[in-house]
């Protein structure tokens, strides 16, 4: 069963580190192929299955190492019905996958569980589309009926709270808390951004995260961003505004790059990792309530340790 769901350990200031772009490692350093970017294939092998153990080890260790939290991410963010669909999988063995995830997200927690290195399990929730650049844009009723079922299975397990991250629009966003909602669990929105620091939709971040809290009555616990490099939304952000206080959460790309670059791109682009930590750094200068710190595409635990170093023992006083 849940340790957190009905109180998160990281809605607090306390420091949470998160893991980096598994996809992206797994593909460009680990030279597996992974269809569709489906990370979760890999548990149907025991080979697969140490990979991500050994994966997620280096970003626990990392959380050891500052005496910071750690939320340990299920492998599910290709596990919904379309792309299920595409692996060759019925409803039943995608469900079994997603509780196959939070099984091995548990043996994670039990491993690096303490008092010093709190561990929260997040269920991940992918877009139904493509996380850049969505075929069509999803109405909240539609998004909700979609995501429902593994927001359901998710509860079932020991899962504490499910994330949805790369959401390229509101309506998408705003079906899948009501869906968390209906499962009584907890539910974290996490927003890409283009260069211009807009969804994919053209909608800006401030007025996502607005329509979101006001047609769920403010339902997310909170805001992330993922998927896009600091300098695509630095800008964008305004301090003591009440919105963007609604942002915990940061996993950025390693690339500067756009999302149709790193689409056309054969070769990653890991970036500078220290000068990935020194953004965090300047990004919890100016909001020090972000404290949700990971990676996205083209991240490892290099990326996520100089975050680390940069930032850890680094706190700020800021409104809840």
């Amino acid at each position: 069963m849940s340790q957190y769901r009905h109180n998160l350990p990281q809605l607090s200031n306390r420091i949470f580190f998160t893991d980096g772009g598994l996809e992206t490692t797994m593909v460009f350093h680990e030279g597996i192929d992974l269809p569709d970017f489906a990370a979760f294939t890999l548990l149907h092998t025991e080979d697969g299955r140490e990979r991500l153990m050994r994966y997620f080890d280096d970003y626990a260790r990392t959380a050891e190492a500052h005496g910071a939290g750690f939320i340990v991410d299920t492998v599910t963010w290709r596990a919904n019905p379309d792309w299920g669909t595409r692996q060759g999988l019925s409803p039943e063995q995608l469900d079994q996958v997603n509780r196959d995830a939070a099984t091995m997200a548990g043996g994670m927690r039990r491993r690096y569980q303490s008092d010093r290195t709190p561990v929260v399990i997040s269920g991940i929730i992918g877009p139904r589309g493509d996380g850049y650049s969505p075929e069509s844009l999803m109405s909240p009723a539609e998004a909700q009926d979609y995501h429902s079922r593994q927001a359901r299975v998710l509860s079932e397990t020991e899962v504490d709270f499910v994330a949805a991250l790369t959401m390229t629009h509101s309506g998408e966003a705003i079906g899948i808390v009501e869906a968390a909602k209906d499962a009584c669990m907890p539910v974290a929105i996490s927003f890409t951004t283009e260069t211009d620091g807009r969804l994919p939709s053209g909608q800006t971040l401030r007025a996502a995260i607005e329509e979101v809290d006001s047609a769920t009555n403010g339902g997310a616990a909170y805001f992330m961003i993922n998927c896009a490099h600091p300098t695509h939304f630095e800008d964008a952000l305004e301090r003591d505004e009440a919105w963007v206080k609604r942002i915990r959460g940061i996993r950025a790309n390693a690339s500067a790059m756009s999302h149709e670059e790193l689409n056309n791109a054969e070769e990653l682009d890991a970036g500078d990792p220290q000068a990935f930590g020194r953004h965090y750094r300047a990004l919890r200068d100016s909001f020090g309530h972000f404290n949700v710190l990971g990676g996205c595409c083209g991240t490892d635990h290099r990326h996520v340790a100089e975050v680390g170093k940069a930032c850890s023992g680094h706190t700020r006083d800021h409104a809840a």
